[in-house]
């Protein structure tokens, strides 16, 4: 399988937070991006709750 890179801009929506970066997994990283804003919309640190 080869792979081949994107580089992405996406939005989460009208006037709301910019993404950018390459990904060779374009839907992936969709889908991810939509998994972070569902789950920590207010954008809190998490370096606490994921290393403890």
């Amino acid at each position: 399988m080869t792979f081949q890179p994107c580089v992405y801009i996406m939005a989460s929506k009208r006037n709301g937070t910019l993404y950018t970066g390459v990904t060779s997994e374009i839907a992936m990283r969709a889908w991810k991006l939509e998994l972070i804003e569902g789950r920590n919309p207010d954008w809190r640190d998490l370096y606490d709750d994921l290393n403890s």
